[in-house]
Parts: structure tokens; C-alpha cells; sequence
């Protein structure tokens, strides 16, 4: 699948590539990511490839990541209108102002004019709430992102990282009273990290929202670096910041291991195709910090798992959801429709209850 076989976000008519080019690694100033000239090079590989859909927060790198994007469409001329270009607020980047953040109005419009001139383009195309504020009505924050949809400053709405519920009343809200919908939810998803299937993925695709992975390689503990046997030093710079996989974790890194080996890919490829394959996913979040790190996951859409593949580390990898998840899974269908066929879907015998 090339990248500019799009697919269409969410319930929305904006169209992105399959992989979205996340740029939390632009600029050095957390101590690990890329140089501007190694960020400028990846965004070109990007879109020599046919890629269109770059994302960013306020607090990639302080700003400099916004500022490395912004200076790379000014200085190649870019025709601003090609690109999706999103980004993120809720983080402060002015401490001690107790506005400098959250998703209050006056923090929301503050954030969103500091990116826009960092950008050097006058408008966003996604906006997302990078987390939730607790202390910020959700109706001020929905309708401050409606206000900046009818001022042009953004075109649509994310989530990022909201619990369920909190997205669920959100949208509801913003569908009665005619404000700008969310589209897309951002959500950490991997074959290390899937509890999201319990509430957020049902609700997504329930309200029409796309489901935008990110970290699908878990912070590179399923790049092929880390083995459970393995003595040497892994090669990452974010090792003590995100820390080392679990011994349970290791279980799945070797089956994505072993999978790789029969189709003689890379573990990374094979923990990409596996995301990309599960229902409800959309444009999948990927990150570098070097240009050939960057190649290397773009070739992986070229590949395609088989059914016993996909099964495979489906099984390895399953999680244990939060009630009611598993019990609305397993339980209600076999209380409801024992014996029956439902939507392709056979409910168990009530003789289970008696096992």
C-alpha cells in the first residue's frame, strides 16, 4: 500500500495518508531526537513517497518541532494546502501562567496562536485537546474549538488520550448543539499496549471518530532492538525515559520476533502490519529519529500479514480489559442469543454457565 492510497478520516471528508509523519523526535532539545537538517530530510522522504499528513504537539521539543516544520514549508515553498498539518494543545509551555495550559478558552486561544506563528501558516488542520483538564468545562473546551473552526484558525477537532466517557460526552454534546464533531481519536496502541479496546475503540467507531495509533512500536521495545536473552546494549537514547519492557512483555516481543523470521522482515514491519490490520484503525502515528529508521517503517506498508499471522500475536498479546469490557464480550451475547448466529457472531450454549 503506497502512502498516497488515502483513506478518509473518521466521519469527516478530509483525506490523509495511511501513515501520519509524527515529529515528537524534531529537534535535540529533549536530549534524543533529530537535528533540524535530519528532520528535514525525513519530511522529504515523506512526501517524495506521497505522504500527507504531519502531526505535531506545542510541546514536541518546547516548540522547535512546530518551528523546524514551519521553517521547513516556508524555506521549500510548500503549497500549505497540500499538507495535513496537525497539532496538539493542554501542555504549558509558560510556567507559572495558570493560562499557559489545560483547555480553558483563554489558554485554548493562547495555545493555538503561539503554534500558528511557530507553524508560519495561518491556519491548523487538526486541532487536538492533547489531554484532559479536569478542571476546564468540556463544553467551554468544545465550544472554544467551534469558535476557532468558524474563525478559519483550525478546520477539525481530535482527542487525544481523553477517557471514554469524557469523548463520548463531548461529542454528544458538540452533535446537539451543532458544534464542529471530533473526527479522530489519537490513542496509545501497540501489540504491547491494547486495553483501549475495552472502551475507546467501541465508542469510536460507534460516534464515527478514527483511531490514530500511536507508539504502535511501543517506544521501540518491538523494533527488534530488545530480546530476552539479548546481554548487549540496546541502542536508544529513550531507554531511561520509557524504561525497558517487562518479562511478560518479552513474550510477545518473541512471537513478533519469530514471525518476522518466517517472512523474513523486520520485527518492526511485522508490529506495524498488525496495527494497521485491526478494525477501526485509520492513518497509523510513526516516528524516527534517523532518516533510515524513517525508510525502514515506510516500507512496512508493503506488508501484509496472513490470517493465522494476525491471530497469532493476536492471541499472545491479549489483554485483561477493565469490566465491563470483557463481560459485555463474552457473558451478554450467550445471556441474550445463546445458540444463535448474530452478524456473523455464534453466542455460546447456556449449558456454559453450568461448566
Amino acid at each position: 500500500m503506497p502512502l498516497n492510497h488515502y483513506i478518509t478520516l473518521g466521519r469527516s471528508g478530509l483525506r490523509v495518508s495511511p501513515y501520519c509523519l509524527g515529529t515528537m523526535t524534531f529537534g535535540e532539545d529533549f536530549g534524543w531526537g533529530a537535528s533540524p537538517e535530519e528532520s528535514f530530510a525525513m519530511l522529504d522522504e515523506y512526501r517524495d513517497r506521497g505522504g500527507n499528513f504531519v502531526d505535531t504537539a506545542n510541546i514536541y521539543t518546547f516548540g522547535h518541532s512546530e518551528q523546524i516544520i514551519g521553517d521547513y514549508l516556508k524555506q521549500n515553498q510548500i503549497r500549505r494546502d497540500s499538507l495535513v498539518l496537525s497539532t496538539k494543545f493542554y501542555c504549558n509551555l509558560l510556567l507559572g501562567d495558570p493560562n499557559g495550559g489545560g483547555g480553558g478558552r483563554k489558554a485554548m486561544i493562547q495555545q493555538c496562536e503561539a503554534s500558528l506563528k511557530r507553524l508560519q501558516t495561518d491556519y491548523i488542520d487538526i486541532y487536538w485537546l492533547h489531554n484532559w483538564d479536569r478542571s476546564a468545562p468540556i463544553e467551554e473546551t468544545m465550544r472554544g474549538l467551534d469558535d476557532l473552526v468558524r474563525a478559519g484558525k483550525i478546520r477539525y477537532v481530535g482527542f487525544s488520550d481523553i477517557p471514554a466517557w469524557k469523548t463520548a460526552e463531548a461529542q454528544t454534546l458538540a452533535h446537539f448543539r451543532g458544534w464542529a464533531p471530533i473526527i479522530a481519536l489519537q490513542l496509545e496502541y501497540s501489540l504491547l499496549e491494547r486495553t483501549s479496546e475495552g472502551e475507546l475503540f467501541p465508542m469510536a467507531q460507534a460516534m464515527g471518530m478514527a483511531i490514530m495509533p500511536w507508539s504502535p512500536l511501543k517506544s521501540g521495545f518491538l523494533s527488534g532492538k530488545f530480546r530476552r536473552d539479548s546481554t548487549g546494549h540496546v541502542d536508544t537514547k529513550r531507554t531511561n525515559m520509557v524504561g525497558v519492557p517487562s518479562a511478560a512483555d518479552y513474550d510477545i516481543i518473541e512471537t513478533v520476533v519469530d514471525v518476522a523470521a518466517e517472512r523474513g522482515i523486520s520485527p518492526a514491519s511485522v508490529a506495524l502490519a498488525w496495527v494497521r490490520a485491526q478494525t477501526g484503525v485509520s492513518s497509523t502515528l510513526i516516528g524516527a529519529r534517523r532518516l533510515d529508521q524513517l525508510k525502514a517503517n515506510l516500507d512496512s506498508l508493503d506488508v501484509t500479514l496472513s490470517a493465522e499471522q494476525l491471530n497469532k500475536l493476536r492471541e499472545v498479546s491479549k489483554p485483561r480489559l477493565n469490566f465491563p469490557a470483557e463481560n459485555n464480550e463474552m457473558l451478554a451475547p450467550m445471556l441474550a442469543f445463546p445458540d444463535m448466529t448474530i452478524d456473523g457472531k455464534t453466542a455460546p450454549s447456556m449449558a456454559r454457565l453450568s461448566d
